[in-house]
């Protein structure tokens, strides 16, 4: 499972329900615009992405244009440390409420990765100049808050070459929590080092590392719908497989806590 091939997930963004009680946004056209950084893991020791800006695009009648939004947290962040629906967040801004269709992440040089306790460059080509760009689909309204997750995943956004070569090919999902739900659960014991994939039929749509300590895990960003969530246990312990797992918006659905076996 965890040699899944490459894909770039985009997310239909739908809007949140959050109301401002700001007046002022309402009958000035702009809307609060968040967005967060979050990952699913990968097994490096470090995976530090620099990000120094974030640009929404705005397409409507009077043209197609980027806008900066204001960064609240520029510079190098270790993704490994937003898992298990941790988050930080990048930028936010009072910004005109118009439709956008997309977001970029524009990256500085300070891109590395940390394997078995040495530091490599990561390569990101053309991702300084141009960014990374995420697909959206969003109509802002007034006085209503919107708020982004961007949601790596390391494990099959590094690709190393033969020469020993870091690469950054990215995959990430864009979501709201408004418009998604989330899995949660407990696997047990420690020792058994596992991973948790949501699976939809053959893809692999997320992934998470429980806590080293509680075994805890939580998935955020799956739409509605029918998963099934497989634990991958290691150091020859057993595997687990929850079939037919229902998420619904808005919502976190328990599997409980979950004892692998030798």
């Amino acid at each position: 499972m965890k040699s899944v091939s490459l894909f770039l997930l985009a997310a239909v963004l739908l809007c949140s329900c959050s109301k401002n009680n700001n007046d002022d946004a309402g009958t000035s056209g702009q809307t609060d615009f968040s967005v967060y950084l979050t990952d699913d893991p990968g097994e490096y020791d470090k995976v530090n992405l620099d990000v120094q800006s974030v640009e929404v695009h705005y397409s409507d009648d009077a043209g197609d244009a980027w806008h900066n939004i204001k960064m609240v947290s520029p510079g190098v962040h270790d993704l490994l440390k937003f898992t298990n629906g941790r988050d930080t967040l990048l930028a936010r801004e009072k910004i005109a409420s118009k439709k956008i269709t997309q977001i970029r992440l524009i990256l500085g040089e300070n891109n590395t990765v940390v394997v078995d306790g040495v530091t490599y460059p990561l390569q990101t080509p053309s991702a300084q100049e141009s960014g990374l760009k995420l697909n959206v689909d969003a109509t802002l309204t007034p006085g209503v808050e919107y708020a982004i997750w961007t949601d790596f995943d390391a494990s099959k956004s590094i690709v190393v070459t033969g020469n020993n070569q870091y690469i950054l090919k990215p995959v990430i999902r864009v979501y709201t929590k408004a418009a998604s739900g989330s899995v949660n659960g407990v696997v047990l014991p420690p020792e058994a080092d596992p991973w948790v994939y949501v699976l939809s039929g053959a893809d692999t749509i997320a992934s998470a590392m429980p806590d080293a300590i509680t075994g805890e895990f939580l998935i955020h960003g799956l739409a509605a719908g029918s998963y099934n969530v497989a634990i991958d246990g290691n150091n020859n312990f057993s595997d687990t497989v929850y079939n037919n797992v229902q998420v619904s918006i808005g919502n976190v659905t328990e599997t409980g806590t979950t004892i692998l076996h030798k």
